[in-house]
């Protein structure tokens, strides 16, 4: 079971020309304008709470970069409920966990999919320390190796308002795509979830409202995105 009570799905694959795989593309496109010019290569996806369609939104938004000639790595950084690799049917016996602890190399425990230009990097196995393992320098220096090998890294955490983890892993991150949600979160916990992550030089990059039938939002802090239907 992933955390959002469903299975990730893969919608850019599975229907590469439909509404809601558009919807990636441009948030893609999206990202690379709210960058303002500055390179971004490690890209966190968080959210408030589960059940928001993080997951989701990290792969597909993976795929998209992928289905751009990108070499991709999306990385499990939920060391707590991990997903990613059991929606590419993907072992997750060893992985970011193992490698943070030196039990493993990156080169043995990245996976490439079925998608080309699209690797994976599961959690591994689930530690009893995870905020502490994703802010040691062993995560640091990880990234930045994995950065002179991969165009973009897509990272999935858990949600922020539970742990510390997706705050961690923000700040070492070029920029944040939070998700949110319509009529499951409120908009006091996104501001507060937007604050938390700014308050550790987290830079956010926009946001995906998902659920809904409304287009684009613009707020006073983030750009929205909203894409119809039910996609956790």
């Amino acid at each position: 079971m992933s955390r959002d009570n469903s299975k990730p799905r893969q919608i850019a694959k599975a229907n590469p020309g439909s509404s809601v795989s558009e919807s990636y593309k441009k948030l893609r496109t999206n990202i690379r304008f709210s960058s303002m010019g500055q390179a971004v290569k490690v890209i966190l996806v968080s959210s408030a709470v589960t059940g928001e369609g993080r997951t989701t939104t990290a792969i597909n938004l993976a795929i998209s970069y992928a289905q751009e000639n990108k070499n991709v790595l999306l990385l499990d950084a939920d060391l707590r409920r991990p997903s990613v690799g059991q929606a590419f049917f993907r072992s997750s016996r060893t992985g970011l966990s193992d490698i943070l602890i030196r039990q493993s190399m990156p080169q043995d425990t990245i996976q490439q999919t079925d998608i080309a230009g699209l690797f994976v990097l599961p959690a591994g196995t689930v530690p009893p320390n995870p905020s502490e393992l994703l802010g040691s320098e062993a995560m640091r220096e990880l990234l930045e190796e994995l950065k002179e090998q991969f165009d973009v890294i897509v990272v999935d955490s858990p949600p922020a308002s539970s742990f510390a983890d997706a705050q961690i892993v923000g700040a070492m991150s070029d920029g944040v795509v939070l998700v949110a949600r319509s009529g499951k979160v409120t908009k006091e916990a996104v501001r507060r979830t937007r604050l938390g992550l700014e308050h550790v030089g987290a830079h956010i990059l926009g946001a995906v409202l998902n659920n809904t039938s409304r287009g684009i939002v613009e707020s006073n802090y983030a750009n929205y995105y909203g894409y119809g239907g039910d996609h956790t």
